[in-house]
């Protein structure tokens, strides 16, 4: 077995992480992202923890019938990395990334062209192929972002995956702080800036709005209004009759800071989707209330998982506050 490292990337666990610590939110729109400096940070530190050069790069992200767009084919062409792509399903769900990813690294270590893999990824489905790997002879590090309130010490990973690893590593955070940039700012300056991206023109003719929906600039103009004004009421609360306790209507097997927490994720998911839409779809959102479109909803349960932990957000109380308080966000300025 060669005696080097292959790095395996799950673009959508990176981006999330990146995106959630500088713009607080995993909503791709919210943020920009340098992927030289990122891939190149990732390398270098890699290559300082181990001494060893590099195999290359395995990049895994997800794309319409598994086509590269014009971002994949960018990140295709940095020296050393080897983009792979899943297919985005009808229901915007990813099919096929992690199966790529799990083929290749049991393929890179049956074939020893690495004796080290480093793994940028969080899923509890890739503990299989990470033990197929090390009964080949190839050592497996989870590479992620430090998270102190977080058993593990990093953020968003399955603990099963973790106990699978031979060994958890972090990624520095200047990494991330350098490579992605928050576009949406929700300071009072600012306003005039994301009223005028709101109301940015779409590439083909947009449908008439339908009577009494307003534009985007008009929603984020009094959005800001909003968050000028007073605080939002909150919900009525109701106490048991233990004093130290207390929660929703209905809802005592939560803690109230959970729920709370997840109204405000939802309230804030809705602000950065407002502040980078267009007035066309701000007017087919409203019209299949209540779904929501797929990004929107994999957006919440993103970034609710960011603070809350997988396991909390896969209740179906917490799911239900998240769409509820996007919704009522955007009721409140219509």
């Amino acid at each position: 077995m060669m005696n080097q490292t292959a790095i395996f990337v799950d673009a959508g666990f990176l981006l999330s992480l990146g995106g959630h610590r500088v713009a607080g939110t995993t909503l791709r729109s919210a943020f920009t992202t340098h992927y030289e400096s990122l891939v190149r940070g990732i390398v270098q530190t890699v290559k300082k923890n181990t001494g060893l050069n590099n195999l290359r790069v395995y990049w895994y992200d997800a794309s319409k019938d598994g086509l590269f767009t014009e971002q994949h084919k960018r990140i295709g062409l940095i020296p050393g990395v080897k983009v792979r792509l899943g297919r985005i399903s009808y229901n915007g769900e990813q099919k096929g990334v992690d199966l790529r990813l799990a083929l290749d690294l049991v393929g890179v270590a049956r074939h020893g062209s690495a004796s080290v893999a480093y793994l940028v990824s969080g899923d509890d489905d890739l503990a299989e192929a990470v033990e197929e790997a090390q009964d080949l002879g190839m050592k497996v590090v989870l590479l992620g972002l430090q998270k102190d309130q977080s058993r593990l010490g990093v953020a968003s990973v399955a603990e099963h995956l973790a106990l699978t690893a031979d060994a958890i590593e972090v990624m520095p955070d200047s990494i991330i702080d350098s490579s992605f940039t928050r576009i949406i700012d929700w300071d009072k300056d600012n306003c005039a800036k994301t009223a005028l991206v709101a109301a940015a023109p779409i590439a083909k003719p947009a449908a008439a709005p339908k009577p009494g929906i307003p534009t985007p600039a008009m929603l984020a103009q009094k959005a800001q209004a909003i968050r000028t004004a007073e605080p939002m009421p909150q919900p009525e609360k109701v106490y048991s009759s233990d004093s130290e306790r207390s929660g929703f209507h209905g809802q005592a097997a939560y803690e109230q800071k959970e729920l709370t927490a997840a109204e405000e994720i939802g309230a804030k998911v809705a602000q950065s989707w407002l502040a980078s839409t267009t007035q066309a779809e701000v007017v087919e959102l409203v019209a299949d209330k209540p779904q929501l479109p797929p990004e929107i909803d994999r957006t919440l349960l993103k970034d609710c998982a960011q603070v809350l932990g997988e396991w909390k957000t896969d209740q179906q109380t917490i799911r239900r506050t998240l769409r509820g308080a996007f919704w009522d966000y955007l009721d409140q300025i219509m």
